[in-house]
């Protein structure tokens, strides 16, 4: 049974990072399907496309007017220098999902960051797509502000072709930090025709998506999941770990009890 839409002001809004720092990883895919399910179930849900290219904004623009509302925001710089107008999201907003550019950094980035309460990277199955993932993961866990706001951190497997399961060396990088890999979404022409007509895999024929549906429930799920608010008066235990990136058993990644030397840029 699909649950009732809920009031506004019922509970503050839950934002979803979607980012990588490449191009060509599928975020859009990811992210336009998140925000589909949602509105889908009656939840007022927004896109916020921090892409200059703005892929989600122009799925938006194809979607149907019977379709369930989607609200679109544009966070991309713009020369009319209208972005804070543009990128105004609803106050009953209840799930944000923010499809961030490739190569966000700096106050780019740390504006995204300040926003989300999960962070999702897609990561596609090239060797260089991996590790430029986990170097980007080791970035973000060497900020405070990953620690310190209680922000979650996932991945899913994008673009999957059977010929290619090279995933590996990223799960057991993950693991090694307790971050989950949570789904492995395929190659597959549902998502393409979904990014040309503004439909998500959820609001087509069950028979015609039932692949890609179950792909991506792990994520709507992990999305979903109540998240443990930590009391930042109380201090918070920091274990150290040590974790080998990927193709890389000289490079280690640290998060927590830093050393200083790793916070210098090289």
């Amino acid at each position: 049974m699909e649950r009732e839409a809920r009031g506004r002001g019922a509970m503050r809004v839950n934002t979803t990072l979607v980012i990588n720092p490449k191009g060509g990883s599928g975020k859009t895919t990811v992210a336009t399907n998140l925000a589909s399910y949602f509105a889908s179930k009656g939840v007022a849900t927004t896109i916020l496309d921090y892409d200059p290219q703005g892929s989600s904004l122009n799925w938006l623009r194809q979607r149907p007017l019977q379709a369930a509302k989607i609200h679109a925001a544009n966070g991309a710089p713009q020369k009319t220098g209208l972005r804070t107008v543009q990128m105004h999201v609803p106050a009953n907003t209840e799930q944000l999902i923010i499809d961030a550019p490739a190569g966000a950094s700096g106050m780019l980035l740390h504006e995204m960051l300040l926003r989300a309460h999960s962070i999702l990277i897609p990561v596609a199955p090239s060797a260089i797509d991996i590790h430029a993932t986990a170097n980007f993961i080791r970035d973000l866990l060497l900020k405070g502000m990953i620690r310190q706001r209680n922000i979650r951190l996932a991945a899913c497997a994008n673009r999957v072709r059977s010929s290619m399961p090279v995933y590996q060396p990223l799960e057991r990088f993950l693991a090694s930090l307790s971050l989950q890999m949570l789904s492995r979404v395929s190659d597959s022409d549902v998502y393409l025709k979904s990014a040309e007509t503004g439909i998500g895999v959820f609001e087509m024929e069950f028979a015609q998506s039932a692949a890609e549906r179950q792909q991506l429930m792990p994520i709507v799920e992990w999305i979903e999941a109540p998240q443990i608010r930590l009391d930042p008066k109380v201090p918070q235990p920091r274990p150290s770990v040590l974790a080998s990136m990927p193709g890389r058993g000289d490079l280690r990644v640290v998060t927590s009890s830093i050393p200083a030397f790793l916070t210098k840029a090289s």
